[in-house]
């Protein structure tokens, strides 16, 4: 007669229904406890619903316990008391961003001369100015305010008005340094760098390159401490990433007069240094070709 082979399906089902009898003796006096008739399939099956037992236990403790927030990945991340503080101050500084860009496109327009109105034609002989019907943003308002105060002050001052709107070419006139050291990133308009990196020690003070009316003293978030002077002539200077300012606002400076203390302040600033940007007739102009610094 044939053997069977080992893996024979009818042979391997005997096996598993074939009974084995489980005695549990004493150590001492090995008297007889207990004794169990067991197969390996009732073996089998009792240990698979141990097993599954406990995974049904584990999953709801999971999904209805507050367990589930110290699983990776599975927590509500909506719920978690930090993260939603991390969500508001994001959202915050994401306004903050678009307001500073809002800011600097309308300074950037009102220096080139890029500000557009639009007029409303009430009858074919007669155009009324729409600059009062439009609604101007803060910003540009404040900037706008800012030019009409320093006319204001030079008047005050006994200055002409209209020194400001001579054409005298940059060759000849005369610039204080505002700091000296080396430039670490030069006039790059291509890549909106539109001024020069000057590098300087901590505490280093900072000079109005020429006469003028501050009319810009604040904080912004890419530039930080910002200082901008307006000059004669159609000049016009920025000086930024500084740790503190020395002038307000409003304020008239003389060429050499310290203004501010170089920093590192700013979200483009990685290092204590100095922004400068020199401004000719609503345009930057590269600064190295006019100031030794």
């Amino acid at each position: 007669m044939e053997e069977q082979p080992v893996n024979n399906p009818k042979r391997l089902r005997q096996r598993l229904k074939k009974p084995y009898r489980l005695v549990i003796l004493k150590e001492d006096s090995l008297e007889e406890v207990g004794a169990y008739t067991l197969t390996p399939l009732s073996l089998y099956v009792l240990v698979s619903s141990l097993l599954v037992g406990l995974a049904i236990i584990l999953v709801m403790l999971i999904v209805f316990t507050p367990l589930k927030r110290w699983i990776p990945g599975y927590g509500d991340a909506s719920m978690d008391p930090q993260l939603i503080s991390l969500r508001t101050k994001v959202d915050d500084m994401t306004k903050q961003l678009e307001l500073q860009k809002r800011y600097t496109e309308n300074v950037r327009q009102i220096l080139t001369g890029e500000v557009q109105t639009t007029q409303k034609e009430e009858n074919p002989g007669f155009v009324q100015d729409s600059i009062v019907e439009v609604k101007r943003v803060e910003e540009d308002q404040m900037l706008r305010n800012n030019f009409q105060l320093g006319e204001g002050l030079r008047k005050q001052q006994g200055v002409p008005v209209a020194m400001s709107n001579q054409k005298i070419p940059l060759e000849r006139l005369y610039f204080t340094p505002p700091v000296k050291g080396e430039i670490s990133a030069g006039f790059m308009p291509d890549k909106d760098h539109q001024g020069v990196d000057i590098l300087a020690p901590e505490n280093t003070p900072i000079k109005a390159v020429m006469d003028g009316f501050v009319i810009l003293s604040d904080w912004t978030l890419e530039t930080g401490n910002t200082i901008g002077i307006m000059h004669d002539n159609q000049v016009v200077t920025f000086y930024k990433h500084n740790s503190s300012l020395l002038k307000k606002r409003g304020s008239f400076v003389r060429a050499g007069e310290a203004i501010a203390i170089i920093g590192n302040t700013g979200t483009l600033s990685s290092g204590p240094h100095l922004h400068f940007e020199l401004w000719y007739q609503g345009k930057p102009v590269d600064p190295a070709r006019y100031i030794s610094f």
